[in-house]
């Protein structure tokens, strides 16, 4: 059996995470070691909270390098919410904080003129075919909880974009990496179809003609 490993360094919604994955009949391994992060098979970055925060718990923990390792060894992962957001250079929150710098660009506040945080259902609009979304309809709805966003400097990259405002990136991709901006755990069966679909893994089929 593959070993999934969820990445637990003291922020809130790792449980939800968890039962989310449970509920699909997958065994997940709750952790905060490194050594788990470089054994597993498949990772998941989930959170909320602010990327400073973030940042200093991973730092603390050592899994800031775990999990840089690990990426870069081409293996599965799919970082949530701030675990989407460290996965950056740079956030701009609280006068800027360095980040993991595994993909290229910075982290903005969502512009002045709507409500922060931008919080509950809205859609994500599908801007090229990957398997993260296989069974799952473009502009279906899914949840957020968050102030900043991702602005990658490839927009290849980009596999998802939502409207709040402005038009941000909600989902990336490159290689064997996914990070949503969304909480699918929070998004009923397109969030659970989400994670199944992470779990399991794309075919060859999928893989050759999404990376063509």
């Amino acid at each position: 059996m593959e070993m999934i490993a969820i990445i637990d360094y003291g922020a809130g919604n790792i449980k939800s995470v968890q039962n989310a994955i449970g509920h699909l009949g997958f065994q997940p391994l709750l952790t905060s070691n490194p050594n788990d992060v470089l054994k597993a098979d498949k990772v998941i970055l989930p959170g909320v909270g602010a990327a400073a925060s973030t940042m200093a718990s991973l730092k603390e923990l050592e899994l800031d390098k775990a999990i840089c390792e690990y990426v870069s060894a081409g293996k599965p992962f799919l970082g949530i919410c701030i675990g989407m957001q460290v996965l950056f250079e740079y956030a701009e929150e609280s006068g800027g904080c360095s980040c993991l710098g595994i993909l290229p660009g910075r982290v903005k506040k969502l512009p002045s003129g709507q409500k922060t945080p931008h919080m509950g259902w809205n859609q994500v609009s599908q801007i090229r075919p990957h398997y993260i979304f296989r069974g799952i309809k473009g502009g279906d709805y899914f949840y957020f909880v968050h102030s900043y966003y991702a602005f990658p400097d490839d927009e290849a990259m980009v596999i998802g974009r939502t409207s709040y405002g402005i038009d941000f990136c909600s989902a990336v991709a490159r290689g064997a990496l996914v990070a949503t901006q969304f909480h699918p755990e929070k998004s009923g069966s397109s969030g659970l179809r989400l994670y199944e679909n992470f779990l399991r893994g794309e075919t060859a089929e999928e893989g050759n003609r999404d990376h063509a």
